[in-house]
């Protein structure tokens, strides 16, 4: 098993899109995301989020209209988004990034159906 600080992939450059409310993540391999700020907020790698279990997921609702208002590095293996909702303890990793954007349209479906189930909405 890796540790924290091994990555299959790092990006070459990111881009925050305050306006779109995303962010563009290149990565050495060639391939390209773009993530909103909803899905990373939603998805975030943060125990708020994620809780200490699979069982424990949260669905995060209202955050349709959820913005970044800044990146920090971590190390040099992750960055730190603090989102204008004020949740900023999500460390996001760069195979976290890639994952998200490999994986997003699995992601967002997933979260919609949870919305859904728990008689929730993306608005505020």
């Amino acid at each position: 098993m890796a540790d924290a600080y091994t990555q299959a992939h790092r990006p070459t450059e990111i881009r925050l899109k305050r306006e779109e409310k995303a962010l563009e993540v290149d990565f050495d391999n060639g391939e390209s995301f773009h993530l909103t700020a909803e899905l990373l907020r939603v998805e975030s790698p943060s125990a708020d989020v994620q809780g200490h279990g699979p069982d424990q997921k949260k669905t995060i609702a209202g955050r349709r209209h959820v913005g970044i208002m800044e990146i920090e590095p971590v190390g040099h293996y992750a960055i730190r988004i603090k989102f204008d909702d004020m949740h900023d303890s999500g460390i996001f990793s760069w195979d976290t990034l890639y994952d998200m954007g490999s994986n997003q349209e699995e992601l967002w479906s997933g979260y919609l159906a949870a919305l859904q189930e728990k008689g929730l909405s993306r608005d505020p």
